[in-house]
């Protein structure tokens, strides 16, 4: 008697198979294993009983940590064959097959164990150290099947012992694809700022010598390079500096352990799940009380972005720095894509870096690390990019035969393609302003399209804004493809993405807050105060924010005191707000009274200027009007700042009449909102609790409107979605406010709910049109 163990899911790289045959050969079972296809892992062994389902109760239980297992179905096969070991079988392949390509995986306890045993010479402190179960992938792939090959480790030749390793079903390293050791692999050379070798050295004693008395260091790692740092003041302020626009956007962290993260953040067991997980993402945590780093690591902001060691690359450098923790943050200029080869970064960073800690293994593709927090015990994307891609996003509903590209929006942005069912983003890409930008998402877009084999998309997917890059590059596509092509309005691809993660039905609508700074809205104005009635295909907007000026356009975005003047010129005469600025906000003008005296014209000459009704831009205004923050010097700051000054305060402390104003459909008037917060102020009451209430109140404002229309129409799911979703008190808010009505409350756990996540709804959305309308 057989059994047929067909096991569906993930089953990250090649290690999963290996682990089978180990978990055979302890069994003392003979039979076979491989992959097939979309099917998943097959598995045909002979036995007894009692042996095969202690055999399947060990794979649940000790499977690798990068695999996942939906789920595993047993069949007793009735035959006469008897099998007389157990072997990994060649895959079965079909002809388009989606592909199951793995992340970048971190370090593994079983390496990390060699990486520090002197005995095994041969991995002992070596640098790039991995196995079946860890290490680069994605970054190191050139073209599929994924074999060695066909990645940047084909100009490492494996060495007897290594090519030993890898041909022994039995060993963790068989098949590993990108593993080496110090005998045939690739080196690491420290330079100076002129690009001169350092020689006779042990490169990580040194750079870790050079960090140590303050040098900023530019390593090359796995997916890029960091620029690294001591956190002390000096050392941060000097990095900073050569950063150029950074002048107050918070730097990540990397620490050596979880107790050294201890010392300056404090970490809850979901937090510490995520930290220690094979992705390693960057984490948002909140600092302690007495926070022994640089205050300008994460100025004005009351947590820090941590995150561990990912590689033996790290490991080394912490084994001879002298404090709890280093920066880390991306070595590039300002919208500017990360250099990756040597010649580059010694070019594109001399100005940053002192010294560089350099290799000699391509990178293939760039990826940044990802990034996330916790919000009521979910994780909340920020960006996914390392450890993250390229795994895939599953449809909600079935679209085997279709295949998109999405483009993604302009910001935070990322490129997704969608084909058999199955949606694959990309890493992070950034803000495509730049020519190099536009550039990296196009070859990101060839690159993904490449891998899955689609030599022509059905659709193309971009944003509803003609004058995004992104967009434009999405009409290259369709003159170069000459397919279709669909443009999506933004917060519609927002809730798109919001409701494929919820496995909402093609056919299913649901009411949808959405929330952000900015997006063109199908009446030519921005929006981003939103209440829509959608299904994938199409949507209603119910309900929105006010629309106020946006005097000077993007300026306003930059400098919200402009922001501020706007709303406010709907209850104040232009000589009474000239008063009110000119007496405490000028600060926030760079021009002061010149600039003052064009705003007032602006505002009161009726001239024609752009329209919002974006969350963001209350909030921006609002913080500038509580004197929390006159200039963005990064997205979102002033949004951001205020956010965390409410944390500080008390959020039922004022209340709100916030009218709503029926026109097409209900507007929720906002300017009450700043004129009593203003009051408040002048009325010397704490700025936290003004900040923390204004925010509840306006979220709970928008929260009933959706309620409302939500009963109306009998629906009785409400999804959050947009950058504001980031903030802690508008999600609670809104979420406890909807349980309260016995509503089923949606936001995102895995996918950003911000500009990062708007390429898969651009996809989904796609899907949707093509297959059902």
């Amino acid at each position: 008697m057989n059994f047929v163990i067909h096991i569906t899911g993930i089953v990250q790289g090649v290690g999963f198979r290996p682990f089978i045959y180990r978990a055979a050969a302890k069994f003392d079972l003979k039979g076979f294993v491989r992959n097939s296809g979309n099917i998943g892992v097959e598995i045909v062994v002979n036995g007894n009983q009692s042996s095969i389902e202690q055999f399947i109760q060990y794979i649940k239980e000790n499977k690798p940590v990068i695999s996942k297992i939906y789920s595993i179905l047993v069949q007793k096969e009735e035959t006469e064959k008897e099998f007389s070991e157990f072997v990994i079988l060649p895959s079965i392949k079909s002809k388009g097959d989606s592909i199951v390509l793995p992340p970048d995986i971190a370090i593994c306890e079983e390496c990390l164990r060699d990486f520090r045993n002197p005995q095994i010479k041969r991995y002992y402190g070596y640098p790039f150290i991995a196995c079946s179960e860890c290490g680069p992938r994605f970054t190191t792939v050139k073209d599929l099947p994924y074999d060695r090959p066909l990645t940047t480790m084909i100009e490492f030749p494996f060495c007897k012992e290594c090519l030993a390793e890898y041909s022994n079903p039995s060993d963790r390293r068989y098949h590993a694809q990108t593993f080496a050791c110090s005998t045939c692999g690739p080196r690491y050379t420290l330079y100076d700022n002129d690009g001169t070798e350092f020689e006779g050295i042990k490169p990580f004693n040194t750079a870790a010598k050079l960090i140590n008395e303050g040098h900023v260091l530019a390593l090359m790692g796995i997916g890029g390079v960091h620029l690294v740092c001591i956190p002390t003041d000096e050392a941060v302020l000097k990095m900073r500096k050569r950063k150029r626009k950074r002048k107050y956007k918070p730097f990540a962290v990397m620490a050596p352990s979880i107790e050294k993260i201890r010392s300056f953040a404090t970490i809850t067991p979901n937090e510490e799940a995520i930290l220690t997980s094979f992705r390693r993402p960057i984490v948002l945590l909140d600092k302690k009380k007495d926070f022994p780093l640089s205050k300008h690591i994460s100025p004005g902001l009351n947590n820090i972005g941590a995150f561990l060691p990912y590689a033996g690359i790290h490991y080394l450098l912490f084994d001879n720095v002298d404090h709890p923790a280093l920066i880390m943050t991306s070595g590039n200029r300002s919208n500017i894509p990360m250099a990756i080869t040597r010649e580059n970064v010694l070019e594109d960073l001399q100005e940053m870096a002192d010294y560089f800690l350099l290799h000699d293994r391509k990178i293939y593709q760039r990826c940044d690390d990802s990034v996330l927090l916790m919000i009521q015990e979910k994780e909340t994307i920020i960006r996914r990019s390392r450890g993250y891609v390229p795994e895939h996003v599953d449809t909600a509903f079935p679209v085997p035969e279709l295949t998109v590209l999405a483009l993604g929006p302009e910001l935070h942005s990322t490129i997704s393609v969608l084909k058999k069912g199955r949606i694959f983003p990309s890493q992070h890409v950034g803000d495509v302003t730049s020519l190099e930008t536009l550039e990296f998402l196009k070859s990101t877009a060839k690159h993904f399209l490449h891998l899955l084999q689609i030599k022509k998309p059905q659709l193309i997917a971009c944003d509803f804004n003609p004058v995004f890059n992104s967009t434009k590059l999405g009409f290259e596509f369709l003159e170069r493809y000459g397919t279709n092509l669909v443009q999506v309005q933004h917060h519609h691809a927002h809730l798109c993405s919001l409701m494929n993660e919820h496995k909402i039905s093609h056919d299913e609508e649901i009411m949808g807050i959405l929330l952000d700074g900015v997006g063109l809205g199908d009446d030519r104005n921005g929006w981003g105060g939103e209440i829509l009635l959608g299904t994938y295909a199409d949507y209603r907007r119910l309900g929105q924010l006010e629309y106020h000026a946006m005097p000077g356009g993007d300026r306003c975005v930059y400098y919200p005191v402009r922001m501020m003047a706007s709303i406010l010129s709907k209850k104040y005469n232009s000589e009474e707000l000239h008063e009110r600025i000119n007496q405490d906000y000028l600060d926030g003008l760079p021009h002061g009274v010149q600039e003052l005296n064009v705003l007032i014209n602006q505002l009161y000459d009726n001239a024609k200027v752009v329209q919002t009704s974006g969350m963001g831009r209350v909030l921006d205004a609002l913080s500038a009007l509580l004197g929390i923050c006159y200039e963005r010097t990064y997205e979102g700051e002033p949004a951001i700042r205020l956010d965390h000054k409410a944390q500080l305060g008390n959020p039922n402390k004022f209340k709100f009449e916030l009218p709503v104003v029926k026109n097409k459909h209900e507007i929720i008037q906002t300017t009450p909102l700043l004129h009593k917060c203003l009051q408040l102020k002048q009325d010397s009451n704490s700025i936290v609790d003004i900040a923390a209430s204004a925010i509840k109140c306006l979220s709970l404002a928008i929260a009933d409107l959706a309620i409302e229309k939500a009963l109306e129409k009998g629906i009785r799911k409400i999804g959050l979605s947009g950058g504001c979703s980031y903030n802690r008190l508008i999600v609670k808010t809104i979420k406890d406010r909807v349980e309260a009505h016995e509503l089923t409350f949606l936001q995102h756990e895995k996918v950003p709910p911000g500009d990062a996540g708007i390429s898969i709804g651009q996809a989904i959305h796609g899907a949707a049109y093509l297959t059902y309308f």
